[in-house]
């Protein structure tokens, strides 16, 4: 075993309880049982949580961690909608895109985050990112080549909500990493729409409080890993009470190398562009043709 493999071991030992999640021994039964356990989720309800990830003696520093860098994320209540596209853009009346919603989340970008932080290690580790791929029954993940959506804190500061929305990504891997004294509850619908229907219908009940059938809602602590499938369920953070933030740590990878947001939506996240981003330009080539 060579120094570089030697040290991740150590460091997922360190930090996973890898006597239920054990990422360095992917022929071991338990790792059979979590990954085979996570599909069949994800197949069914596009999301698996998988409960205690991190060891419970690390809660507390995970925690930490992500207080101490909150203060650094950018913040702009701005008016959205559910698509994350212009608002002003030509669409029936009765279509859900032009339901104004009000996003008041903030991001702590990835170059804001130390690498001797949990979170950093967890999302730069090849072991990680192997176990996460066969939960996705994907070949490889790869990290985004983005200097500061690659890995981001995403806070909901008390009185504030992360509205509903479709992610960009097929798929997401995020963690809790500090509760609200109350509110801030996860709720989804799970594929509610798919690569070749919107179902506009649907996501407009949603949105107007008719589809309350529709939505399920998720008990999540922090260190718990939750893999959702965020492009084809509308989702969203309900608004944050008490006097404690939500922090939630996302783990943003692809199936292809090279990934870098666009210039307009890395500004309206971050509140600034990089030269990685200007010079990206033009090159997204989309998976879909869904409306965002």
């Amino acid at each position: 075993m060579n120094r570089m493999v030697a040290t991740e071991v150590r460091v997922i030992d360190r930090v996973v309880d890898t006597a239920r999640y054990p990422l360095t021994d992917p022929a071991s039964g338990a790792w059979r049982t979590a990954v085979s356990q996570a599909r069949q989720e994800l197949r069914t309800d596009g999301c698996s949580v998988l409960p205690d990830f991190i060891r419970s003696e690390l809660r507390e520093t995970l925690r930490a961690e992500g207080a101490s860098v909150a203060p650094l994320a950018h913040y702009d209540v701005e008016q959205v909608n559910a698509y994350n596209i212009p608002l002003d853009a030509d669409l029936p009346e009765d279509h859900p895109g032009r339901m104004i919603l009000e996003r008041g989340n903030a991001f702590v970008a990835r170059d804001r985050i130390p690498e001797t932080s949990l979170i950093h290690q967890l999302y730069t580790s090849a072991l990680f990112k192997r176990f996460v791929a066969e939960c996705f029954e994907l070949p490889e993940l790869h990290e985004f080549a983005d200097p500061l959506a690659g890995l981001c804190l995403n806070v909901v500061s008390p009185g504030m909500e992360h509205p509903w929305h479709f992610d960009t990504n097929e798929f997401t891997v995020s963690m809790l990493t500090q509760e609200s004294a109350a509110g801030g509850v996860f709720e989804y619908c799970p594929n509610i729409r798919s690569g070749q229907a919107e179902n506009f219908g649907e996501v407009r009940a949603v949105l107007t409080g008719s589809g309350e059938r529709l939505i399920r809602r998720l008990s999540l602590r922090p260190g718990d890993l939750q893999l959702f499938k965020g492009r084809y369920s509308l989702h969203r953070v309900t608004s944050v009470r008490g006097e404690t933030a939500r922090h939630s740590a996302i783990f943003a990878y692809s199936e292809r190398p090279g990934v870098i947001g666009n210039v307009e939506r890395t500004r309206q996240l971050f509140g600034r562009v990089l030269p990685e981003h200007l010079a990206a330009a033009g090159r997204a080539v989309r998976g879909d043709q869904l409306l965002d």
